[in-house]
């Protein structure tokens, strides 16, 4: 699993040319309509498609460290899959979010890719309740232990919606936040 710095965006290098050319083929749309043999869940992330300012805050060093970012997001196949560019000049830290539904399992995959090692990273899984989507993976630590990253999506509204990160060390009973990210649409 990736770390915390990896976890939230989306690529630019590696995959720059995919995305442009997806972005390419798709229209510019603010709103995308899920068939409706879609099946429920499919189309949660419909609310991010669009251009995004983002005001970030991430703890680095026991110290919140505030900066610019902007997303590019395409809602594809009706709704099942999500493929956001974050790009982060200020950071220089550029990344991919590809995001697919699960139709059996009824739960998202949220992979991550920095343009900084090209790697695909194993998905936070989750889903939607009450407005609000809740994404998890574990990872390992070193000389034992796990720990659970979690990612959430809240705050929606047609123009904003915030996504914030936290890690757990003792299976979920507390949690440290890390990231805050307060989305705003261009």
């Amino acid at each position: 699993m990736a770390n915390g710095m990896e976890r939230c965006g989306l690529l630019q290098a590696a995959t720059g040319v995919a995305v442009g050319m997806v972005a390419a083929s798709l229209a510019s749309a603010r709103t995308v309509a899920t068939p409706s043999t879609a099946p429920a869940g499919g189309g949660d992330f419909a609310f991010l498609a669009g251009e995004w300012k983002i005001a970030q805050r991430r703890l680095a060093d026991g110290k919140w460290d505030e900066f610019p970012g902007e997303a590019t997001v395409h809602s594809l196949l009706g709704g099942l899959a999500s493929i956001e560019e974050l790009r982060i000049p200020a950071r220089n830290f550029f990344g991919v979010e590809v995001r697919s539904f699960h139709q059996k399992e009824r739960k998202w995959a949220d992979h991550w890719m920095s343009a900084g090692n090209g790697v695909v990273n194993d998905p936070m899984m989750g889903s939607f309740a009450g407005g609000v989507g809740t994404f998890l993976a574990e990872e390992e630590i070193e000389g034992g232990g796990k720990l659970i990253a979690r990612g959430v999506w809240d705050r929606v509204t047609p123009t904003s919606c915030r996504w914030h990160q936290s890690t757990s060390s003792d299976g979920g009973k507390s949690w440290d936040y890390n990231w805050y990210m307060d989305w705003t649409w261009v």
